[in-house]
Parts: C-alpha cells; structure tokens; sequence
C-alpha cells in the first residue's frame, strides 16, 4: 500500500478527483480517524483543506502519480 501527504486546496479538488476516477484501484484520502474515499468529490470537500492530507492507494496509474506529485508537501 502506498502513502502519500498532499496538500488540496478547494480549487484542486475537482481535479484531483478526476485523476481519482480514473485509476482502477480503490483510493482513500484522510486526515486522522476520518477516511473517505477519493473518488467521491463530496466525501474530499468534507475534508479540513487547512491540514496535510494522507492518500492511501494500492495501484499504478501515471497521470494520477503526476496529479499527486503536483499536490505533494516536503517531508
């Protein structure tokens, strides 16, 4: 399973999203207990966008490692 911390802000949710649904295999975002799924654009937006965010994934897909390379923070 891959882990990734991003930061979204609201104009970057539909987009990434987008790259969610397009991916074969299921993707979490969460921020502590709560978890959503990513390809729900209402469960995203129910996120606080202020904190970092945690993408949970277990798949390939090029365009969507390009749109979390984009929303990545530095660890």
């Amino acid at each position: 399973m891959m882990q990734r911390k991003i930061k979204l802000s609201v104009d970057e949710v539909e987009k990434f999203v987008e790259a969610a649904c397009k991916c074969k295999f299921d993707i979490d975002i969460s921020y502590n207990r709560y978890v959503v799924d990513a390809k729900s654009i209402l469960g995203v937006y129910g996120l606080d966008m202020t904190k970092v965010l945690t993408v949970s994934y277990d798949g390939y897909d090029a365009d969507f490692e390009n749109c979390l390379k984009q929303l990545a923070i530095a660890c």
